[in-house]
């Protein structure tokens, strides 16, 4: 059974943009920092950054892909307030198969940061298990509030069938 159909390639290009509700501030690089498990003074310690020449506390980098800063919903039913493309895939388990990160700068406190999600492609591909998996491609641009870009984000997500092993 094909699991690419014409609805799905019909979603290829697709674009979402989710712009900054406010700042990021310090209080959520701290949480994140100390979520990580990262006592990075860096991250922590306003006089140790300054020190270190930079304005003030800094984002570890992996925050500006994971703030949801754009978020303003009730979670989904398992907790997940991120960006989703909820394609029309039934049947099928989503699993992470990697990201591809690029930092242009360090992100501030006082970054407002706005994302733009591209649906970039969706393949279908044979499983070494049988069967067939499809594998979609999609492309985040975090920009801040001037529009420079900050972070580019490139993630593959692997649809299988729940019959495959």
């Amino acid at each position: 059974m094909a699991l690419l159909t014409d609805e799905l390639k019909a979603s290829i290009g697709r674009e979402v943009n989710y712009p900054a509700r406010e700042e990021l501030g310090r209080a959520s690089i701290r949480y994140f920092a100390l979520a990580l498990g990262d006592e990075n003074p860096l991250y922590l310690d306003e006089a140790y950054a300054q020190a270190a020449g930079y304005p003030s506390v800094i984002a570890p980098p992996t925050l500006v892909c994971e703030t949801c800063q754009y978020a303003h919903r009730k979670p989904e039913a398992n907790g997940y307030i991120g960006h989703e493309w909820h394609l029309p895939i039934t049947d099928c388990r989503m699993i992470r198969a990697g990201n591809e990160y690029q930092f242009m700068r360090t992100v501030l406190p006082d970054d407002r940061i706005s994302v733009t999600w591209t649906l970039e492609d969706i393949v279908e591909r044979s499983s070494s298990r049988g069967g067939t998996q499809l594998f979609v491609s999609s492309l985040a641009r975090y920009k801040d509030a001037a529009g420079e870009v900050i972070a580019i984000n490139r993630e593959t997500v692997v649809y299988q069938p729940m019959g495959n092993p």
